[in-house]
């Protein structure tokens, strides 16, 4: 029997779901503000998930137009019924829920179908025996939210041909707590003639916790378990490295094992840098009730496997010969050609926009997954005034960092910024300055926890230290608020100004 490490999809993959076909394993993640929309990952064992495309990755598909980065794509569930991939989810910002369907789920996924009549987030469905398929989600209280967070779990019949749905919708379920706030994340299953609703609650932060109930009919009345949260980690105290925990699915494997899929956040100094990540937790049955890791009863960071593990080497190194690697992130809905590939090397656009604006700025990145690590690029750049390219790190416009080359007072230099939000505004710090003279740079961030250090070289072999022990706590969930993690890759910007100038990035290199 082997054993595997939490979590198994690090970094921002929040709101995990999950569906299985045979063998194989699809789970696709949350992307609030970024580009391309909600990434889908294969596995043979749950455990190692490889990405093979982006669901939304056309424009027609997605309007994040000046959003925040919390807003946008919220909590999608995929689902397999008769050959057809279901994705339904919701455009906080734009439209509501709606769905995307796909033969192949690597793609293409079809324009999207949006619901009428469908309030509320987190959309689910749920293919009965008998044919019929159900939307379950939810929405705030019909008759008038009696205090923040007083919403309800509901049901309703979707017509397959119409993609609309149809009948009465009906209230499921509050919650397993009295007065319970923000019941989210509801999934249908059907097991042993009864049908269960796994939801979250208590909000996405310390009090996070995974419920379930069940009922003889779909559309209730459910009666709780006995025995919930099944999954929570609030009652562990502030200081427990596993924080946030919620928001599952339950899959059944086609040996009969049952596993769950759920969202939450390791904890560096109280704080989390990387947002929600993907967990898994083995899951038994005991008196008609689902038991979350038994005999531990939380999530565990190393934990043994009865499914065959299939690794496989993780990339560390992206270059751009074959063009951009599906895992590259831009913000909000993307500027026509505001990067181009050209003999292999990238070419950012010194945009006038910047990450500080709910906008499209000339960022393209990757999620961070580890507080320790190494990112590397090599840039060529030849900055005019008020011009700047390098890397940056974001957690959101009010909160990021940026390493960038530009002109100060006619001399080429380097600079380590760091832009927060302090008493209801906008400040940024300039950390460190140094006169550079040079075409081409290879830039350095290395990240240790809470530690982060800057560096640059002009041959790629001797690099200086320019800053080191840089508090990277302000690029936290706590400090930033939000849904989202931190993204970090190559950035560049002409400050408001017009520019037609260019900055050439060979690779990118993120190493853990």
């Amino acid at each position: 029997m082997s054993t595997f490490k939490n979590p198994v999809l690090p970094g921002f993959n929040p709101d995990p779901s999950v569906c299985v076909v045979g063998e194989d394993y699809y789970l696709v993640t949350s992307t609030f503000a970024y580009f391309p929309g909600v990434p889908i990952y294969h596995s043979r064992d749950l455990v190692n998930w490889r990405q093979i495309g982006n669901v939304l990755n056309r424009e027609s598909q997605i309007k994040l137009t000046g959003i925040s980065h919390s807003q946008g794509i919220f909590a999608p569930t995929i689902r397999y019924h008769k050959g057809t991939f279901y994705l339904i989810t919701t455009n906080v910002s734009y439209g509501g829920n709606f769905i995307v369907t796909a033969t192949d789920p690597a793609g293409p996924w079809s324009e999207p179908i949006f619901l009428n009549d469908a309030p509320g987030i987190d959309p689910s469905l749920f293919f009965d025996e008998d044919g019929k398929c159900y939307y379950t989600g939810t929405r705030p209280n019909p008759r008038g939210e009696r205090y923040n967070g007083d919403w309800e779990v509901w049901l309703q019949e979707l017509d397959l041909n119409t993609m609309q749905l149809i009948g009465v919708s009906t209230k499921l379920w509050k919650g397993a707590l009295r007065g319970a706030i923000w019941p989210e994340g509801p999934h249908i299953y059907k097991k042993d003639g009864y049908y269960y609703l796994l939801i979250a609650e208590g909000g996405t932060g310390d009090d996070h916790a995974i419920t379930i109930s069940r009922s003889k009919t779909i559309s209730g009345p459910y009666s709780g378990n006995p025995k919930n949260p099944i999954l929570t980690h609030r009652h562990l105290g502030l200081d427990y490295f596993v924080q946030n925990v919620g928001h599952g699915d339950l899959i059944k494997t086609s040996c009969g094992k049952w596993y769950m899929t759920c969202l939450a956040s390791r904890m560096y100094q109280k704080h989390s840098n990387l947002g929600r990540e993907t967990f898994l937790a083995e899951v038994s049955w005991e008196k008609g009730w689902p038991v979350v890791n038994a005999g531990h009863g939380k999530l565990l960071a190393e934990q043994t496997h009865q499914l065959p593990l299939h690794p496989f080497e993780k990339k560390t190194r992206y270059d751009f010969k074959d063009g951009l690697d599906m895992a590259f992130l831009s913000l909000r809905t993307p500027q026509p050609d505001f990067y181009t590939i050209e003999k292999g090397k990238l070419y950012l656009k010194t945009l006038p926009e910047t990450i500080g604006d709910l906008a499209t700025p000339a960022y393209l990145a990757l999620r961070q997954t580890s507080m320790f690590f190494t990112l590397e690029t090599k840039m060529s750049f030849i900055p005019k005034e008020e011009e700047e390219a390098g890397l940056a790190i974001v957690q959101r416009d009010t909160n990021h960092l940026q390493f960038t080359y530009r002109l100060v007072e006619g001399v080429n230099t380097l600079e380590v910024t760091k832009v927060l939000a302090e008493d209801d505004d906008v400040s940024f710090h300039l950390l460190k300055a140094v006169k550079v003279e040079g075409q081409t740079l290879y830039l350095r961030i290395k990240g240790h926890e809470q530690a982060l250090s800057f560096y640059y070289s002009l041959d790629g072999k001797a690099y200086h230290e320019i800053c080191a022990g840089v508090d990277a706590r302000f690029l936290s969930t706590e400090a930033a608020g939000g849904f989202v993690g931190n993204t970090m890759g190559i950035y560049a910007t002409s400050n408001d100004e017009s520019s037609y100038n260019r900055a050439c990035f060979e690779w990118l290199d993120l190493r853990n």
